[in-house]
């Protein structure tokens, strides 16, 4: 129902009323102006100003949703921010409750972003793919002298491996010289001779930032300076989500510098306590053998003999030998004594000289050729008569078949 024009309404009544139409109205909407007046009270809301040359408009970035935006808000920054059209009620303020917050131009980066990411890999840039030393005998960390990065990466190095030999090659990284002296930088570096591309790597590094902070690392000119770098290169930029030309271009990436620190070395307290895990296992290795090698020891010295006692000892098994040897032959002629007279017996019981002796005659022609049959012989025929004693020459007078 309208209201009654004619009764006046209580301020709290007006701003309700204001707001609920704000809110019904106009709803969610995106807004681009300069930020200014930005403050984080420690509640965790940010509260700012979004301006034009013409006007501007209270904001409210509340906790809930200010946690999304991983870039820090900084006064002069162009933005785009999406937000609900509202009234802070107790004051009267119009404003935006603010639900996200976005850089201006993002867009048109992203697309830039993502065409020379493809030409640069179509020409082969991205193929990189060296080991880096570890740990480097030298690391050569290109970034700026005053930024965070650096003080985070030299304080992980000298608590991890304060070992290495660390060059910072100072260089502005943001804006638009800082493309072109990381470039001179790494250029610089890859003509030191004394400079091992087998023992030395390059760090190259900075903060996190906007799209618009990290854009010098965006470069196609400095993506193909790392790729021809004779040393190999690391690149750390930004935190862990931010993602540049120059991480895909290097030997290998790190999501961040302290990372990346971390990754290039080993960690002097790990180390250590390999290296105690490592001879506790060798000595225990070293007294396992001395013992297998101990009782080897004892069983050969059970076995060694004096060699009077080896050679007392052969000579008993040679008396032994002997014996049974002697033994052995006697046995052996008494059997073949026995077989011998055995087999004589048998031979002389189908002897013709026994036959002889019973009374027979063996008769023989003049060739010597046994005579069988009477049929075999011709009268007058001469022929031998063997007897068991002595032999009868005979002349043949007649034959009998019978």
């Amino acid at each position: 129902m309208p209201p009654n024009r004619s009764t006046p309404l209580s301020v709290c009544q007006l701003n309700q009323q204001a707001r609920r139409s704000l809110e019904r109205d106009l709803g969610e909407v995106w807004v681009e102006g300069e930020l200014s007046n930005v403050t984080s009270p420690a509640s965790g809301h940010r509260y700012f100003t979004l301006k034009d040359d013409s006007a501007q408009v209270r904001c409210a970035l509340f906790r809930a949703r200010a946690r999304f935006v991983a870039a820090p808000l900084k006064d002069g920054q162009q933005v785009k921010v999406r937000a609900r059209v509202s009234l802070f009620e107790p004051r009267g303020d119009y404003q935006l409750i603010v639900e996200a917050v976005q850089a201006a131009g993002v867009g048109e980066l992203l697309a830039t972003f993502e065409r020379q990411k493809k030409a640069l890999d179509a020409e082969g840039v991205f193929a990189n793919a060296r080991a880096l030393p570890h740990p480097p005998r030298r690391l050569l960390v290109i970034t700026s002298a005053t930024g965070a990065a650096v003080h985070d990466v030299l304080a992980v190095l000298e608590k991890r491996w304060p070992l290495v030999e660390v060059t910072v090659v100072a260089v502005p990284v943001q804006g638009d010289k800082a493309a072109p002296a990381m470039i001179a930088a790494l250029a610089l570096l890859n003509r030191q001779t004394r400079l091992d591309a087998q023992r030395d790597a390059v760090l190259l590094t900075r903060g996190g930032g906007s799209l618009e902070d990290l854009w010098a690392f965006n470069s196609e000119h400095l993506a193909r300076a790392i790729h021809h770098s004779r040393l190999p290169v690391m690149s750390a930029v930004g935190h862990e989500a931010d993602t540049t030309l120059a991480d895909f271009a290097a030997d290998c990436r790190a999501p961040t510098p302290s990372a990346g620190a971390e990754q290039l070395v080993p960690e002097r307290a790990a180390l250590k306590a390999d290296i105690a895990a490592w001879q506790r296992r060798l000595g225990q290795a070293i007294t396992a053998r001395l013992e297998r090698d101990s009782q080897r020891l004892d069983a050969l010295r059970a076995r060694l003999r004096h060699p009077r006692e080896r050679l007392s000892h052969h000579r008993r098994q040679l008396d032994t030998l002997n014996a049974r040897l002697r033994r052995a032959m006697r046995q052996q002629w008494q059997t073949h004594q026995a077989r011998l007279s055995g087999a004589a017996r048998e031979l002389n019981a189908v002897s013709p000289l026994a036959v002889l002796e019973r009374g027979y005659a063996l008769p023989r022609d003049a060739r010597r050729q046994i005579i069988r049959r009477a049929a075999d012989t011709t009268p007058g025929q001469r022929l031998t008569l063997r007897l068991s004693e002595g032999s009868l020459s005979v002349e043949v007078k007649r034959r009998y078949k019978q």
